[in-house]
């Protein structure tokens, strides 16, 4: 990332550092105000050298074309990868159901938590193609204690939590 930076944009820094050095030569006052200084030879040249600029010039600037077309970008990569998550029923008392939605595939890891955060059970850990996903897990063979727990959904790097109580 750091080397297409550099290679992108250190042409118009060149640039821009140019024009600034132009116009800073060409409206820049001596600082001086010598009257020996100023009836120099040097003076003169100088004078002249301000009042011009630097001894060469930019290019003109051309102006461009411009489009009328519409397009739309179906994935940039700003996108989410997790998304539309939704726990039901909420509260559950035998089976709890997952919908979530993936914009790529990915690794998708599904944990069961506890008020404190921790880890009570790993109920699904694996690759899933993208798209609408969903996913049941029964409560009434795993036991779970009635109360409050946390689902956590994680994809990638990305991770969605959700509170669920059971009774």
């Amino acid at each position: 990332m750091r080397l297409i930076y550099t290679k992108g944009f250190s042409w118009k820094i060149c640039i821009a550092i140019a024009v600034f050095m132009n116009f800073a030569f060409a409206y820049a006052h001596p600082l001086i105000k010598d009257t020996i200084y100023l009836h120099s030879k040097k003076t003169k040249a100088r004078q002249s050298y301000l009042k011009n600029g630097l001894p060469f010039s930019l290019p003109p600037v051309k102006p461009g074309v411009t489009s009328y077309v519409k397009f739309t970008v179906n994935h940039t990569p700003d996108d989410k990868l997790l998304s539309d998550v939704d726990v039901y029923p909420n509260p559950a008392t035998d089976q709890i159901n997952l919908k979530y939605n993936l914009s790529r595939n990915s690794n998708v890891s599904i944990k069961i938590m506890d008020v404190l955060g921790n880890d009570i059970a790993t109920i699904f850990q694996q690759r899933v193609d993208l798209g609408e996903q969903k996913f049941t897990y029964m409560v009434s063979s795993n036991k779970l204690s009635r109360g409050f727990y946390f689902i956590r959904i994680v994809a990638g790097t990305e991770s969605v939590i959700k509170r669920i109580s059971i009774y």
